[in-house]
């Protein structure tokens, strides 16, 4: 009775044992069943290959399923913050003349690099992603009612201090100022279209002379690319182009193929802005400078299509 009575604990503890072999594989085959590939795979020539974590490039395939090809780290001045690609991406650069930008976060491999406003300036365009930012406004003795701060310019207080005699005063200056300048104005655009063969047509029963807008004529912009772009200059250039919708990485390109060069960044730049536009680009560069109180370069990029224009005319 005593041998049976011995055999019953030994066999429930071999049962035991077999039981967790079935039920529990081992560690090592567990993980021989995953993938080996820690970012995902991608397709190449009918194989699933391993991907590149971001910040490096792919410079090889693989040459068997679910392993990896040939990484390596992107050079300095590039980045990839995207799997699997086989070349890195040029670093934005902070430093352009006339942009009034800093770095705020360096490019990595991994990651471009971020560019902020100056101190005293506000961004032109996407406050995250900004190209362009102009200095921000002075208020003097107003004061500030709002301060300039990421899209927005200073705001100044609007009430003048002081009693209402002091503000009649003030403003009868301000209309004379205006009337002074008006009528400046009014005169030297009558000589200017004098010198330049402009008309000068009376209007009215009363006799007054009205002054008729100086018609821009349609000249070939190409072979005046340069002398144009010499008078807006990159800076304005830049404007324009954002204003007209030409895409951020088309304004980058002209930046990075000319570094350092901004006579020949605008060129480029005003070239393509050009055949966006059309038979329309000399008039529509005269207005958009204007809109943009650019009057002084509007003037003189005037008198470089007056000249093409008679140059051009039939004898």
């Amino acid at each position: 009775m005593t041998t049976d009575s011995n055999k019953v604990p030994a066999l429930f503890i071999v049962c035991v044992l077999i039981f967790k072999l079935v039920s529990f594989p081992s560690a090592s085959s567990q993980t021989n069943a995953g993938s080996p590939c820690e970012h995902g795979t991608y397709e190449h020539e009918g194989r699933d290959c391993c991907r590149c974590g971001i910040g490096n490039k792919v410079k090889a395939h693989c040459v068997t399923n679910l392993q990896y090809g040939q990484c390596e780290p992107c050079e300095p001045g590039t980045f990839r913050d995207h799997l699997s690609q086989e070349t890195c991406e040029p670093c934005t650069y902070c430093n352009h003349q006339n942009e009034n930008l800093e770095e705020a976060e360096p490019c990595t491999p991994p990651r471009n690099a971020k560019c902020r406003c100056k101190p005293d300036h506000y961004c032109i365009g996407d406050k995250e992603n900004c190209l362009l930012c102009h200095p921000c406004a002075k208020c003097d003795a107003k004061g500030i009612k709002v301060k300039c701060a990421g899209n927005s310019n200073t705001v100044c207080n609007e009430e003048i201090k002081g009693g209402n005699q002091e503000k009649i005063i003030v403003g009868i200056v301000v209309a004379v100022l205006v009337l002074i300048i008006a009528a400046a104005a009014a005169v030297f655009i009558w000589k200017k279209k004098c010198r330049s063969g402009g008309e000068v047509i009376a209007s009215g029963t009363n006799g007054n002379v009205e002054l008729q807008p100086l018609r821009v004529p349609v000249v070939d912009l190409q072979p005046l690319i340069p002398d144009i772009a010499t008078e807006i200059g990159w800076k304005d250039m830049k404007e324009l182009a954002i204003r007209s919708q030409v895409p951020t990485p088309t304004i980058e390109n002209c930046q990075l193929d000319h570094p350092g060069d901004s006579g020949e960044q605008t060129c480029k730049l005003l070239l393509i802005w050009v055949e966006r536009e059309g038979r329309e680009a000399s008039n529509r560069l005269i207005e958009m400078l204007n809109q943009s109180n650019k009057k002084a370069k509007a003037e003189k990029v005037m008198d470089l299509l007056l000249k093409a224009s008679r140059a051009n005319a039939p004898a």
